[in-house]
């Protein structure tokens, strides 16, 4: 399940993350105990560690007035509780 939230982007890359740990360590593995299967997440996270790559934000500022505008008017349309 990925958020769709346009102010969350950051959640979008931990679900990715976690897609990517899931499918590439941990789907076809085979598991004894938790100690095995805490140890292969361990060895996951180590190695993506050693050649971390940083995030770029990509998104035009133009792009994101745009979003927060859209927003506000979202907002100020919502019935007062």
């Amino acid at each position: 399940m990925t958020i769709q939230h346009e102010s969350l982007p950051w959640v979008n890359m931990i679900e990715r993350f976690f897609r990517d740990l899931t499918q590439n360590q941990l789907k076809r593995g085979v598991f004894q105990d938790l100690e095995q299967l805490i140890t292969a997440i361990g060895n996951y996270i180590d190695a993506h560690n050693q050649n971390p790559k940083p995030f770029i934000w990509t998104a035009k500022a133009s792009d994101i007035l745009e979003k927060v505008t859209r927003a506000q008017t979202t907002l100020n349309k919502r019935p007062s509780v």
